[in-house]
């Protein structure tokens, strides 16, 4: 028997009323402003909308048409990918440093950042209620790459993801995928496609097809391994 996930905790109601997600610009945004707290965090998720802080502007909220996704046992793992988890010796866990996760996302040399300091606030408060979670891989004790984002039953959405050695956020899309899979989980929600992303298998499908996937198992109980598990075992 493992460890898993603990159940989200439920929340009241968010106190701005959210427009619905088909409502969206041709650039995905449904409207701008409202707070980051955690009842309109899990109310937005929950309807397949999201915040991406741009500068200089109010807060918006988006949902895009097309969508992005990963289906859980859709991922492209390539020769050189499944050479690498063979032999790497790395580890993964999941929620066992989400400090250390997204700090990472949010400080990478070279690139700019949507990761606010609210942002991060806040979803470290989403992480302590249930809802948002971690995955890291590991070299002995040394974090080398990782992923984190929100589950709302069958559906888990990244927010971002790092690496500081080659291949290691590959591997944790790859481990995400399995334990998700596992765990009951249906899609991995990547929010827009990128050449990486569809390269590991991403593709994108109307709003419309997420939004009633998500309506579907949004309610499921779907919990994560939490230990220790030997990247090996996905070659």
């Amino acid at each position: 028997m493992t460890d898993n996930t603990s159940p989200p905790r439920t929340l009241g109601p968010s106190r701005w009323i959210l427009p619905a997600p088909e409502s969206a610009d041709e650039h995905g945004v449904i409207g701008v402003g409202a707070d980051l707290a955690p009842a309109t965090l899990v109310e937005a998720y929950r309807n397949g909308i999201f915040p991406w802080p741009h500068d200089d502007l109010p807060l918006p909220w988006f949902s895009p048409d097309p969508r992005g996704v990963l289906d859980v046992h859709a991922a492209h793992v390539s020769r050189s990918l499944r050479s690498r988890l063979r032999r790497s010796g790395w580890t993964t866990t999941v929620d066992h440093d989400f400090d250390g996760v997204v700090t990472a996302c949010r400080d990478r040399p070279g690139e700019g950042t949507w990761i606010t300091t609210q942002m991060v606030d806040a979803y470290r408060d989403l992480h302590d209620l249930g809802w948002a979670h971690s995955l890291e891989v590991w070299d002995d004790d040394r974090l080398v790459g990782g992923i984190y984002g929100l589950l709302v039953g069958g559906v888990f959405t990244g927010e971002s993801m790092f690496h500081r050695t080659t291949d290691a956020s590959k591997v944790a899309l790859v481990d995400l995928l399995n334990r998700l899979a596992l765990a009951g989980g249906v899609l991995l929600d990547v929010q827009l496609t990128t050449p990486h992303l569809r390269s590991m298998g991403a593709r994108d499908v109307a709003r419309d097809w997420f939004l009633d996937l998500l309506m579907a198992v949004r309610d499921h109980d779907v919990r994560l391994r939490l230990d220790r598990l030997d990247v090996d075992r996905l070659a």
